[in-house]
């Protein structure tokens, strides 16, 4: 999918000018990369460069993720790479970091962070120790929470987290998650294609972000160890019950009604300090916090600037979200290998279908998969559409359809639609074989 990232970029930013060799030129234009134009700024693919500079410069290093093709987030990508004056300043100032356009090298040990995201910051000292994270992506679209006035906030935030250190290196430790088994993405075991990925880097070849998760879950699936629960990653502090102001990153601008936060007494104004004992700079910061804590019964601490200490207690299917925007969750199982647009009120208003209700027709069948094959085989058809699920009606869009399967079904399960094919209603049940 488009949406997906299709090569990665990370953003070191200098404060004197850095050459650009033509090893990096040549990457530039195979990839396109137009928002990599000021040198003066950006060291450009060399995240060990950037971490020399740093270390030299005693400054924190600010590191960027972004796939260039990818039409998401391009906006917001060009204000922080060449267009936003705020950030320009403060980058080249005060920061070192490091615009690496391709996954292919980067230590997943130390960049961890959520790979399904089309733009996503990292801060850290030239030690390795991580300082914070930056971008959050929802069912609102990829936009919804990223902004200069977000990431510049949190850019000041981290300059002073790197004014007490290391006198708060303790309290950092959490902040880096544990070490990988691999080094890089091309080392992964569940990595499809790796000689392709192996070649040099184009628009062709690079590794999704989300190839990272896609590489997670095929390995589980092959080890045995898969679970749909893998799919709920990084929660928003909305399920907890806080929704934060997304320009602030940290102040609390609602307490949903009756929630576990509501019950542990935080109120609306004052800023999240820390959560686990960790230091708080953004949204994505909670987001790691509560991507490490079980999906069952759980207990958050969370330090707020006006009222202190809360336990905040999270019951069981706590993490459960609305996760359809994920591009790795297309490869997770069971996978529904048809391609199911939904109807808009014109169409649904001339084939007497309720308006409130979704309704999706079948526009093609993979028949080059054994689940596409299947589908045919137990009945179902282009231009059949489809109306019920277990008898009932669906209400959401094509990819709430496909969480939806991935959620509560499993390879093996009996999946029961209702289709109205020629104006006739038919029950259609499709073995799931992948």
């Amino acid at each position: 999918m488009r949406t997906l990232w299709q090569g990665l970029i990370a953003t070191a930013v200098v404060g004197s000018m850095i050459a650009t060799g033509d090893a990096d030129d040549g990457l530039k234009a195979r990839l396109k990369d137009t928002n990599a134009s000021l040198t003066d700024i950006w060291v450009y693919n060399d995240i060990q460069q950037g971490m020399d500079e740093a270390r030299r410069l005693n400054k924190p290093l600010f590191v960027t993720f972004r796939c260039v093709p990818c039409k998401d987030c391009a906006a917001f990508d060009a204000d922080v790479a060449s267009g936003n004056a705020g950030v320009r300043e403060l980058a080249k100032e005060k920061f070192v970091s490091v615009r690496q356009v391709e996954m292919k090298g980067v230590d997943l040990s130390l960049f961890q962070f959520d790979h399904d995201l089309n733009w996503a910051g990292m801060f850290l000292n030239a030690d390795g120790v991580v300082y914070a994270r930056y971008g959050t992506q929802s069912s609102e679209g990829s936009d919804a929470y990223n902004s200069i006035e977000g990431l510049t906030n949190t850019m000041q935030r981290v300059l002073e987290l790197h004014a007490e250190y290391p006198h708060n290196q303790e309290e950092l430790k959490g902040k880096r998650g544990p070490a990988r088994k691999v080094k890089s993405a091309l080392e992964l075991p569940g990595l499809r294609n790796p000689a392709k990925y192996a070649q040099e880097t184009t628009r062709q070849n690079c590794i999704h972000c989300h190839n990272i998760h896609d590489a997670e879950h095929q390995h589980a699936l092959d080890s045995g160890t898969y679970s749909p629960d893998l799919l709920l990653k990084y929660p928003l502090p909305d399920n907890i019950g806080l929704k934060i102001d997304r320009k602030s990153g940290i102040r609390i601008s609602e307490v949903i009604e009756n929630s576990a936060a509501a019950a542990a007494g935080l109120k609306v104004g004052e800023e999240i300090v820390r959560m686990e004992g960790q230091p708080i700079t953004s949204i994505a910061d909670m987001q790691w916090v509560l991507h490490h804590l079980p999906l069952g019964d759980a207990t958050v601490r969370i330090e707020t600037s006006q009222t202190g200490m809360h336990d905040v207690k999270l019951k069981d299917g706590w993490k459960k979200y609305d996760f359809s925007w994920r591009g790795s969750m297309w490869n997770a199982p069971p996978r529904f290998q048809a391609w199911v647009p939904i109807l808009g009120a014109d169409a649904k208003r001339k084939l007497g279908l309720p308006e409130d209700e979704t309704a999706m027709e079948v526009r093609w069948i993979n028949l080059d998969s054994l689940g596409g094959k299947r589908a045919l085989d137990d009945g179902l058809r282009e231009k059949d559409v489809i109306i019920a699920l277990d008898g009932k009606p669906f209400h959401g869009d094509t990819r709430q359809f496909n969480m939806h399967v991935k959620l509560n079904y499993r390879v093996g399960d009996d999946l029961s639609l209702t289709v109205l094919r020629n104006g006739q209603r038919q029950n259609v049940t499709i073995h799931l074989v992948e």
